[in-house]
């Protein structure tokens, strides 16, 4: 058996427990962990045992790419399934804690570093609404939902969330709602029509600003809602209620200070706002390679205690602060079966096989985070002052 493969072995029969994984590897099959008591299971057929030395040298990037260039398949189960599996296992401590894996991989890793694979570029394929329009739900939501039952759809996930923000928010009757990256406008479309809000939409894009103002003429809501091309730097006015969704992960780490500034600076004195963003619930934010580099490059994942540290700064009162990052399993999974599902209906050119191969992992990656990682999803409710009457029980 060579070298790598052998290590790759070592570690999953060291690791994998509760799970059930079987490779398949030039006809010989191996299986690791326990069929009748596991679970999750899956398959895997390799096809280039270069796989092995690739996953050890750059672990999620090189398991991710190998996929995208056909070295191996799930040949039972889905992707997600595998790698749920192998984020139980924690392989990455695995190979810290023993003395011979580091020996024996870090010089590839060393190596692999010295020739910048982990280098963030962005993906050379030109992402359109066509492509978002296959597994979103109709507002095009790009944000984790919220389930209430099993039998949830995406719609109603989405609907949930929104339902839940503006609750949280306790909004009222022609109070000003600001929603600083917009996006499309749902957010503030549902808070006007179902809570009956003015709304200001922020967006530094300029086709979610157009499409925005679109939707909300479309919904005849011109007179109540504004959205404006402009970033949080630009915020203008006092406002009863501040919403953030999805925004806070794309800011560079130096740039938290000032967002949240910008935040409590136009807050009315009995205002409330609330942050909604992907976080990192561990001490250290190891990056994903796999994501900086084709998904969302130079992202982030903030850290609970540095969103509490910046509210804290500016004397916002914290009110809740929820880890909502089990939905983001739910939501990730329909999102992967729609686009599973619908990806025919795209342009096979635009979108190639190798596309669909990265977009399957990608959303996989969603679906297995929010599931088994140590990933969070915050909502972090405040208010301008802690003297501010509160429900005993959350929404």
């Amino acid at each position: 058996m060579e070298k790598y493969q052998r290590i790759f072995f070592e570690l999953l029969e060291n690791s994998i427990a509760d799970n059930f994984l079987r490779v398949v590897v030039a006809g010989q099959t191996h299986d690791f962990g326990t069929p009748d008591s596991a679970r999750h299971s899956a398959a895997l057929t390799v096809h280039n045992r270069k796989l092995f030395k690739r996953v050890l040298a750059d672990g999620n990037l090189g398991l991710a790419e190998a996929y995208m260039d056909g070295w191996y398949e799930v040949s039972e189960g889905r992707i997600y399934d595998l790698l749920i599996i192998l984020l139980h296992a924690n392989l990455a401590e695995k190979v810290r804690s023993k003395a011979s894996y580091l020996w024996n991989l870090g010089w590839l890793r060393l190596r692999q570093l010295y020739r910048g694979k982990y280098h963030n570029v962005q993906s050379h394929y030109d992402i359109g609404d066509d492509l978002f329009e296959t597994f979103l739900d109709s507002r095009l939501t790009y944000t984790c939902g919220y389930q209430k039952t099993d039998a949830d759809d995406l719609e109603a996930l989405q609907t949930n969330k929104f339902d839940r923000i503006c609750q949280k928010l306790r909004l009222q009757e022609d109070e000003l709602l600001l929603d600083i990256g917009c996006g499309y406008g749902a957010l503030l479309i549902h808070a006007a029509k179902n809570f009956g809000v003015k709304g200001v939409g922020l967006t530094i894009s300029k086709h979610h600003c157009e499409t925005a103002r679109r939707k909300v003429q479309e919904a005849g809501l011109s007179d109540r809602i504004t959205i404006e091309f402009a970033s949080h730097q630009e915020i203008e006015g006092e406002f009863d209620k501040v919403v953030s969704v999805g925004m806070m992960e794309h800011l560079t780490r130096p740039e938290y200070r000032e967002y949240i500034l910008n935040i409590g600076r136009v807050l009315k004195p009995q205002g409330i706002g609330l942050i909604h963003t992907i976080g990192c619930n561990t001490s250290k934010n190891h990056h994903d390679p796999f994501i900086q580099k084709y998904i969302f490059p130079g992202s982030a994942q903030p850290k609970l205690s540095e969103i509490t540290g910046e509210l804290e700064r500016e004397e916002l009162a914290i009110l809740d602060v929820e880890n909502m990052i089990r939905h983001y399993a739910q939501t990730g999974l329909q999102w992967h079966d729609r686009f599973t599902k619908n990806y025919d209906s795209l342009d096979q050119q635009k979108y190639d096989s190798r596309f669909y191969r990265m977009w399957e992992y990608y959303l996989s990656c969603v679906v297995a985070g929010g599931a088994a990682s140590p990933s969070a999803l915050y909502q972090v409710l405040f208010a301008r002052t802690s003297q501010i009457d509160m429900p005993f029980q959350r929404v």
